[in-house]
């Protein structure tokens, strides 16, 4: 199989990269990645050598580029990670995000379908996408795949926009897709914009802790290989024209982790009991802030077979691990722009 990741240098993207390498030494595997800020060829150091691994830097809104690539490779699959997935930054700047996971997608639905319908019977584009999509839960009820589209920020409007235009090149052009909607995920080499690794460095760094509003807003949280390990199974053996909720059965209160992460980090660095709990800060709210999200992953389970592997307190416990041990890491990705932006985000 000659497969193209598109985003492989990002946070849930080297993870697939790195699970393919080395499970598929008989695959072809191209990591597309512009290496915009969340994107590091350090996440890939592990792989970088390995014969059936191809590093291709290159953006998928370069219409031109893409539709050269494509006939010059002839990929028999995609899986489509690369994406603009901050929702604080969809608020600051949405047209960023139209351009990106709309358009991008577009481009690479383009140069997919130009195969030629023949050819395209033994291919599959699949489309990795987010619970975001489906909108905000109340207190009870869970997303299923035929939840009603209905996204609240720029972030899940592009992304819920990227879906159906996959669903249509379906339709119109008979592409054989694949869709996917995940929870949050979390995990090594994630870029610390995100929650979990944006609280372990200010702790490290003594700085506040921001947390929006009254910290009761609830996310499913999803181990990131975990996730890799679901688009392993989806690819291989999900269903054309399906879509498969991919969630992690673990729902939390913004609040309730925060403490919880203080907690283990207060034992990682042997503080006192309550020291990182105290930098603690509540800022003001997003605008549009979804109350719930929870994913109902039964489909998958039943028809595919997977679940998660690992509880939330054993991932968590992995993730402080892999940051207290890569500090490095984190120095070398906090540059100034992302310190210039971190200012203007919370104040």
């Amino acid at each position: 199989m000659k497969l193209l990741i598109t985003g492989g240098a990002g946070f849930i993207g080297s993870h697939v990269i790195k699970l393919f390498v080395l499970k598929y030494p008989n695959y072809k595997i191209y990591n597309l990645d512009a290496l915009t800020y969340a994107g590091n060829l350090e996440n890939l150091k592990a792989i970088e050598t390995q014969a059936n691994y191809s590093f291709i830097k290159g953006d998928i809104n370069n219409e031109v580029f893409i539709s050269k690539l494509f006939l010059k490779h002839d990929f028999d699959a995609v899986i489509h990670l690369a994406a603009e997935s901050h929702v604080d930054r969809s608020i600051k700047d949405p047209l960023a995000f139209v351009k990106t996971n709309i358009i991008g997608t577009l481009n690479l639905l383009n140069a997919f379908k130009s195969c030629g319908e023949n050819r395209l019977k033994n291919k599959i584009f699949y489309h990795i996408s987010t619970d975001e999509v489906y909108g905000t839960l109340g207190e009870t009820g869970l997303f299923t795949e035929n939840t009603a589209y209905d996204p609240n920020s720029p972030y899940a409007a592009s992304k819920a926009s990227s879906d159906h235009f996959v669903r249509a090149f379906g339709e119109t052009y008979g592409v054989p897709y694949i869709i996917s909607n995940c929870s949050n995920n979390y995990g090594p080499n994630q870029f610390p914009e995100k929650l979990i690794p944006l609280f372990i460095n200010n702790i490290l760094e003594k700085k506040p802790l921001p947390v929006y509003g009254d910290g009761n807003y609830t996310r499913d949280w999803l181990f990131v290989k975990d996730h890799a390990k679901a688009i392993d199974v989806v690819l291989h053996k999900g269903k054309t024209g399906e879509t498969y909720n991919i969630g992690g059965w673990n729902e939390w209160k913004n609040i309730d982790l925060v403490k919880l992460l203080c907690s283990k980090m207060d034992d990682k660095l042997h503080l006192k009991k309550g020291t990182s709990e105290n930098l603690i800060t509540y800022v003001k709210d997003r605008p549009g802030h979804d109350l719930r999200y929870a994913i109902d992953a039964s489909k998958i389970k039943e028809a595919l077979d997977w679940k998660p592997s690992v509880t939330f307190e054993e991932g968590l416990d992995e993730t402080i691990h892999w940051y207290l041990n890569n500090e490095q890491w984190l120095k070398n990705v906090i540059n100034k722009d992302y310190l210039s932006y971190y200012e203007k985000q919370y104040n």
